[in-house]
């Protein structure tokens, strides 16, 4: 049967380390544009407890998310062993663009997707790019669009890039602003006939109504509109809205795949929030009646690499594969799950078996 397979990975993780202290000095402003009384201190404080984010990565002014991409790129196919001119697709997910310096116009024609064909010297006409914008899930928005596209037979290879600069988007009196970071990932994945291997099923949701803009853009704290547009977001809202579709979609998404929950190895979560993501995965467990996580279920990156909304995914499994993440190790015939979810409100889940 085909499948479609995972055959190599790569990343590029932006020069500039952020730590938390990097904040101190800031004034924060809650979402009725009045400061909030509170320290910095104290608000950081209480920020790392739930989010447990410590440090993130900023790129260095003048690097775009094509940049980043075509890097995390080059180490994929390098790691794949494909000759990149065999490739039939390249498909990107982002949310804002090429952004030279916060603030910068949304550099969005052409496409990322073309800029990073050309960066990577694809001469190879029928080579297709294409950008998706879809919210935190793009990465693997642009994974399941490779798999129908090799599965109908209009792709044997596909090259998949999450890439974005949350950086400059950032508005500095908004507490949320220390959860996003930059960073890119991508993939090579490949029809694959010789095992069993690949991509089991998938699982899609959207919802458009009163949850549209959950995350959205908006001008400064302090009510300046004519300022850049910065990304928003409605925290609690999110965070129930996660909270009851995520575990839901997850078990459907592993009921249809005819395997069961006892034979899951890993999951690979969206980087959003150390809290909201260790609670998804323990509402999905409860679902089946299981009260206790299997040890070693969900690997994270998000205490030193904060939420890179489209590369979470694809770095944190790069750095798996690569023995960066301490006590998580892939083998041939494991069982995992890919889940992501954010602005659209739009959710997705692929089963997999390594």
């Amino acid at each position: 049967m085909l499948k479609s397979k995972i055959i190599g990975t790569g990343a590029h993780i932006p020069s500039r380390k952020i730590s938390n202290e990097y904040f101190l000095n800031h004034t924060f402003f809650g979402p009725d544009q009045i400061a909030i009384e509170q320290s910095a201190e104290t608000i950081i404080r209480k920020f790392k407890a739930i989010t447990g984010i410590e440090n993130r990565w900023y790129a260095p002014e003048g690097m775009t998310a094509s940049e980043m991409g075509t890097l995390a790129a080059e180490e994929a196919i390098a790691n794949a062993q494909v000759e990149r001119e065999s490739i039939d697709f390249i498909i990107v997910a982002h949310n804002y663009g090429d952004m030279k310096y916060p603030g910068a116009p949304r550099d969005m024609v052409p496409s990322l997707a073309a800029r990073i064909k050309h960066n990577l010297k694809i001469k190879n006409v029928n080579c297709i790019p294409y950008d998706i914008i879809f919210g935190c899930p793009g990465w693997l928005q642009g994974l399941i669009q490779a798999d129908m596209a090799i599965k109908s037979g209009a792709a044997k290879t596909c090259l998949v890039i999450g890439t974005e600069t949350l950086s400059r988007v950032l508005d500095s009196t908004d507490r949320d602003s220390m959860i996003f970071s930059d960073g890119a990932g991508a993939c090579i994945i490949q029809s694959n006939v010789s095992d069993d291997s690949g991509i089991i099923n998938k699982i899609l949701r959207s919802d458009t109504d009163i949850e549209l803009e959950y995350i959205y853009s908006f001008g400064t704290n302090q009510g300046d509109e004519t300022e850049p547009r910065y990304i928003k977001m409605k925290g609690r809202k999110v965070y129930e809205y996660a909270l009851k579709y995520v575990p839901q979609s997850m078990k459907e998404c592993l009921d249809h795949s005819g395997e069961s929950i006892d034979d899951l190895k890993m999951i690979f979560l969206h980087q959003a929030n150390e809290k909201m993501d260790e609670a998804i995965v323990k509402r999905f467990y409860e679902l089946y009646g299981r009260k206790e996580l299997p040890e070693n279920i969900m690997p994270m990156n998000i205490s030193e690499m904060g939420n890179n909304s489209v590369a979470t995914i694809p770095t944190l499994l790069h750095q798996v594969l690569n023995g960066e993440i301490s006590s998580y190790k892939l083998a041939p015939g494991d069982l995992v799950m890919f889940a992501s979810v954010g602005a659209g409100m739009n959710i997705n889940a692929i089963t997999y078996r390594w």
